[in-house]
């Protein structure tokens, strides 16, 4: 990325600023992406540890496995799923606040007796099956966010920051070399001038 200027002060002081800008913004850009890189890992820690209780439940059920077929499978379903939005570094991401279930009234005398039983284990694997995709789109929405602010990070650190830097010195170069310049002309017109008067 070409920086923009011309050889003088305007100039000089308007790189000064935006590169004054960027070295206090990029400590800032720096903990933002290390912070989101250790949510990403937690929210993908706490995935993986919700789908394994999520397999360990259904493993430690299996010995019903032969009862469900007397279960009837629209007796409960998910009605809702309530979200509440938590800032993570400045990311907004979902965090489950409730499941809310829909249980259809059913007859207990004419039902077996394990159904209320069979009702919280269902909600019970639902739970955690919601929960768990929760955090995998946290996850997501968290590392997508970590990826554009360590792209910032390079941004900052290899192109615009070393690109003002020389544009910059550029910029003084040149002044310094238009300013030896008028004083040897200068220091020239002065000894014209004083052989002149010597004639």
């Amino acid at each position: 990325m070409a920086i923009k200027f011309q050889f003088n002060k305007t100039s000089l002081n308007e790189l000064n600023k935006q590169l004054k800008v960027r070295n206090k913004t990029l400590p800032t850009l720096k903990n933002k992406e290390s912070a989101l890189r250790m949510e990403v890992k937690r929210a993908k820690s706490k995935s993986e540890e919700l789908v394994n209780q999520l397999n360990r439940a259904i493993n430690t059920h299996d010995y019903l496995a032969g009862l469900w077929n007397e279960f009837e499978p629209n007796l409960i379903s998910v009605k809702d799923v309530n979200l509440e939005i938590v800032k993570i570094a400045g990311i907004k991401t979902p965090s489950l606040k409730e499941v809310i279930f829909e249980v259809k009234p059913y007859d207990l005398f004419k039902k077996p007796v394990w159904y209320n039983d069979g009702i919280a284990i269902l909600k019970e694997l639902a739970q955690l099956g919601i929960e768990s995709e929760i955090y995998l789109s946290k996850m997501r929405l968290l590392d997508y966010a970590r990826k554009k602010t360590t792209q910032k990070v390079n941004l900052y650190e290899k192109v615009q920051i070393p690109g003002y830097q020389e544009a910059i010195l550029k910029i003084k170069r040149f002044m310094e070399d238009e300013e030896n310049l008028s004083k040897a002309s200068q220091k020239i017109v002065k000894k014209r001038q004083q052989e002149e008067a010597q004639l």
